[in-house]
């Protein structure tokens, strides 16, 4: 598998993108992962870094967004915080990724049993965790489906709230942020929202938040 460059990077598209991280998704599934050099990797990008795409997710140990799309170093940005909620630091570093350095993609992705979701659903107070997690409520007072035992402990409700909160947070972006909506307009880049499943390890990609362009086949990037 090649190391990133900056000239492999300018030939993926924003649909490529999508279909490499799908592609190793379903290699992460049948634990047929790519056998990576990571010390040439990190030879390889030690005087810079052109990754294909920015992963917001969730800090759970168990989302590691380099190993459930098995990528190698500098292939990837990954943002991880609890919730995988948005705010102008994720804002900013996501604008970073994509206008300066290059990414043609972002993906939203939540993750089953996600312990921020149900602190927000049991409105948990406690430090500076309830600022947080006050930006996952919205998504539960949106949630209308269910009526009855609407708390942590019913989980149909979690991840219908779960579903809502990723799918609030691809709109957040477009909307929060001129400089992703105009490259994302232009057809520069892409964004998704999707679901980790921790059961499974399958990435469940949110068609109907999807925002690409066009389709495009993908190119092989391997030797």
């Amino acid at each position: 598998m090649k190391t990133l460059n900056k000239a492999l990077q300018s030939k993926i598209t924003p649909a490529q993108a999508l279909e490499l991280l799908k592609a190793g998704n379903n290699r992460f599934v049948d634990n047929l992962r790519i056998n990576r050099n990571l010390l040439q990797m990190v030879n390889d990008t030690s005087d810079g870094q052109w990754p294909m795409a920015a992963i917001v997710s969730c800090m759970d140990s168990r989302t590691s967004a380099e190993l459930v799309f098995d990528q190698g170093l500098g292939d990837i940005f990954s943002i991880r915080l609890a919730g995988a909620v948005i705010s102008d630091n994720v804002l900013g570093s996501l604008e970073y990724a994509c206008k300066v350095a290059g990414s043609k993609f972002i993906v939203i992705l939540g993750h089953t049993k996600c312990g921020a979701v149900k602190g927000a659903c049991d409105a948990v107070e406690l430090g500076n965790l309830t600022g947080l997690l006050n930006k996952i409520a919205p998504a539960v007072f949106a949630e209308k489906t269910v009526s009855e035992n609407r708390n942590s402990h019913n989980s149909n409700f979690v991840e219908a709230v779960n579903n809502i909160h990723v799918e609030r947070s691809v709109q957040a972006i477009v909307e929060q942020s001129n400089i992703l909506r105009d490259m994302i307009q232009r057809g520069e880049i892409g964004i998704v929202g999707a679901i980790y499943d921790v059961e499974t390890g399958i990435v469940s990609f949110m068609d109907h938040t999807l925002i690409l362009e066009k389709n495009e086949p993908v190119e092989a990037l391997a030797s």
